[in-house]
């Protein structure tokens, strides 16, 4: 096989000639792929000049082409403006002056806020930036269709967020999602009824098992109480044992049903904490599963407490 052609005034391993150079840009060398020789030193390094800390508490950005394009808002909002004609125009050395300005319409500047926002109440219930994403793109589909007029923009982006908490498959509650927010629980209520409405869109109904596990694992409560719980939650909806309950207080029954049987016991008021229950609200579904509890709970479960020796409340 003939030796493949080098250019002239290329750099190559004197050893092996035809191997292919290993760039280290990091400390700008040249490396032969067969032999590791340096063949090259003070290679230019073609990758960024600076590098930005998300978490500096520095404004300053050094980064020299701006932040990436956000399809969320109008493109070009980098306009470049001539001063106007007259001695103003030039500086010192007769140069024309030229003057970069940020332009940005209400419109985008609403938006911009409304991102902001959606991503410090993610953040303070650690939400991936899936949900961030899709939250960000349902406000937008809102502000663009013009239909919510006159609600607060807290109030949308708490509702958004809720609404893609569920379409991603994690849902939060709305007790969870006041928390965060600076509106209320009732008007978020209301500006996700008629966000559904305005977008036509539809979000799946939420189950025992969205809330089980975080529930359970907030409590410290090992597996087996879960799956417990999680059996017991389902059996009682399947017997129709707690007709018009929510599933929250439905699942938050089931761990206390579960929890008082093991080893691993917990009260109304440390699940109502987790789950954002009243307590009146888990006793009142626990007293009508109670009754079928021998139904409820999985055969294999190992019994601390025997269900005859459950509490009565």
């Amino acid at each position: 096989m003939a030796d493949r052609f080098i250019p002239p005034n290329i750099v190559t391993c004197p050893h092996h000639p035809s191997a292919d150079l290993i760039e280290d840009s990091h400390a700008g060398d040249s490396i032969c792929g067969e032999c590791g020789l340096v063949v090259g030193d003070r290679v230019i390094d073609v990758g960024t000049e600076w590098r930005t800390f998300s978490n500096e508490k520095s404004g300053a950005d050094p980064s020299r082409v701006g932040g990436p394009e956000n399809p969320l808002f109008g493109g070009g909002d980098l306009s470049t403006m001539i001063g106007p004609a007259g001695p103003n125009s030039f500086d010192d050395s007769g140069y024309a002056r030229y003057n970069n300005r940020r332009q940005m319409s209400s419109s985008d500047r609403t938006l911009m806020n409304a991102v902001r926002e959606i991503s410090t109440m993610a953040d303070r219930i650690n939400l991936p930036r899936t949900i961030v994403d899709r939250a960000n793109s349902l406000f937008k589909e809102v502000h663009d269709g013009k239909s919510l007029k006159g609600r607060s923009n807290d109030a949308i982006a708490s509702a958004c967020l809720y609404i893609a908490c569920r379409q991603e498959g994690v849902p939060r509650t709305f007790k969870e999602i006041c928390a965060i927010s600076r509106v209320n629980k009732k008007e978020i209520g209301r500006v996700f009824k008629l966000i559904l409405s305005s977008l036509r869109t539809n979000v799946s109904l939420i189950t025992t098992g969205d809330f089980m596990a975080r529930f359970c694992n907030n409590l410290a409560l090992p597996n087996s109480v879960q799956r417990a719980a999680h059996h017991i939650a389902n059996k009682a909806v399947e017997l129709d044992i707690v007709p018009g309950r929510s599933p929250i207080s439905v699942a938050a029954a089931a761990i206390y049903m579960a929890s008082q049987a093991s080893e691993n016991r917990c009260s109304q008021k440390d699940i109502g904490e987790v789950a954002g229950t009243a307590e009146a609200t888990i006793r009142q579904a626990y007293r009508l599963m109670l009754p079928s509890a021998s139904l409820l709970f999985p055969v294999d479960f190992k019994f601390a407490i025997p269900i005859k020796d459950l509490p009565q409340s």
